[in-house]
């Protein structure tokens, strides 16, 4: 099932329907990742509005693990040096305040609130959970952009942050923007591939899980790991 983007401009929406409104009345937490950003960016240029922007911004933020200067955030067309620098200076002030070891992981619910903002993009996000010996959450990574394969999603793209960051496990999670939640041949591959591979690192893959906007598919809750 292909989701499209709306291409509808943020003005030509209803009051009570645009980001900034929706997160008085609501609190931002009920915003998405692409309304957050058409509130910081504020406005667009003519013939690429706001929303487009700030479409065209998630993208970028989304194939570099949120590490961006701000030359690359002025490629986008639209995007000049003070909007750039605005969410230069955002990025790196949240990543100053979040403080990832905060975040034990005990059972695959505890993923989900550190990975349910990708729920609702049109293609799957495949990404890389590290943890400490006491399954503290070291580093989130966004590994691979498309359907999850084995081409995609190789070991060593993987194991190769886990190594860096000197992690103790690892947990893989991607969305299905489909809405169905059952695992893909493909998917149980991966998982085979990844629970070998950190067998013979000593990195071992806890979980696999599956995500969608209404919940999750564990591969340990389904003792599939590896199978």
């Amino acid at each position: 099932m292909k989701v499209e983007e709306s291409r509808i401009p943020i003005m030509s929406l209803p009051a009570e329907e645009r980001p900034r409104e929706r997160l008085s009345a609501f609190g931002p937490s009920t915003l998405s990742d692409k309304e957050l950003l058409t509130i910081i960016l504020g406005s667009g240029i003519k013939g690429n509005d706001v929303g487009h922007l700030a479409s065209a911004l998630l993208k970028l933020l989304d194939t570099s693990d949120l590490h961006c200067t701000v030359d690359q955030i002025r490629t986008i067309p639209g995007i000049g040096r003070a909007k750039a620098a605005l969410v230069a200076a955002a990025l790196e002030f949240s990543r100053r305040r979040f403080v990832p070891a905060k975040n034990k992981i005990t059972s695959p619910a505890d993923v989900l609130p550190l990975v349910r903002h990708l729920a609702d993009r049109p293609q799957e996000q495949f990404l890389a959970l590290s943890l400490n010996g006491a399954h503290e959450v070291i580093k989130l990574r966004i590994i691979s952009v498309g359907l999850v394969n084995r081409t995609l999603v190789h070991p060593r793209e993987i194991f190769a942050g886990c190594v860096k960051d000197r992690a103790a496990a690892l947990i893989c999670a991607h969305n299905h923007p489909s809405g169905n939640l059952q695992p893909s041949a493909e998917d149980h591959e991966v998982t085979r591939r990844l629970t070998a591979s950190g067998e013979i690192l000593g990195i071992p893959l806890i979980d696999h899980i599956i995500f969608t906007q209404e919940g999750y598919y564990s591969f340990l809750e389904h003792d599939e790991l590896g199978q």
